[in-house]
């Protein structure tokens, strides 16, 4: 057996050991790779986690709202604000004031993993979607076809993902009870925001905090000076 150069028997076995205990105590697995020191193993332990990438595709789809992600995604609010934590540490997504609450968005490094999201889509419409493409892409700017490789096959360009209109494919299912869903069986560009019909501030939207403080209470309805609440 030929041993890389960079092998380091310490860290495998103690990679090796992590993992063991985790099986035998029922833990959740890290989400690092210990002793590996490649760039895709890097790149995991920032979007691989479960979750993670859908999170990516709703926020090129133009979702920005927490509320709307729940609402898309169906996750628990806990691993959602966990996965957002980790991504906007990351640089991946900034956060940014909304009309009421804040919003999350795709920085440019987040911006930059469009053909990764757009490369894994159509790998899965051809090995997964027996029912044909859910969505397809198109170039804003003459309605061609975005190819798999991110080119346009009217004008021969590269797509970057704000030039780009996601539209319903064939193999599209009635969209569900979710507002984004519903939103998305119109034509949309990529990165603009996505303010699903019917949408309403919910408490499960995450609070605006202002700057080194604690988050701000809920918005509610407002009553004249000196009135008095309902019974």
């Amino acid at each position: 057996m030929v041993l890389s150069m960079n092998f380091d028997p310490f860290n495998e076995s103690w990679s090796i050991h992590r993992t063991l205990m985790c099986y035998t105590r029922g833990m959740a697995l890290p989400n690092d790779y210990a002793g590996q020191a490649c760039s895709l193993a890097r790149s995991l332990e920032i979007i691989g986690e479960r979750w993670t990438l859908l999170i990516v595709r709703d926020a090129f789809w133009g979702v920005r709202r927490f509320a709307d992600f729940l609402d898309d995604l169906q996750l628990p609010r806990a691993v959602l604000a966990s996965r957002l934590k980790t991504l906007t540490a990351a640089g991946v997504m900034t956060r940014v004031a909304g009309e009421r609450h804040l919003e999350y968005e795709l920085t440019e490094k987040g911006r930059a993993l469009w053909p990764v999201v757009l490369s894994l889509t159509n790998w899965g419409d051809d090995f997964c979607a027996p029912g044909g493409p859910r969505r397809l892409f198109r170039h804003a700017a003459d309605d061609g076809q975005v190819d798999r490789w991110g080119r346009c096959d009217r004008c021969g360009t590269p797509v970057p993902a704000a030039d780009t209109i996601v539209v319903p494919g064939p193999g599209l299912e009635p969209p569900d009870d979710s507002r984004v869903a519903t939103a998305l069986t119109r034509p949309h560009r990529l990165l603009e925001p996505l303010r699903p019909v019917g949408a309403t501030a919910a408490p499960s939207v995450e609070p605006m905090r202002p700057a080194g403080g604690t988050a701000a209470p809920l918005l509610g309805p407002t009553r004249p000076a000196g009135a008095t609440a309902a019974p």
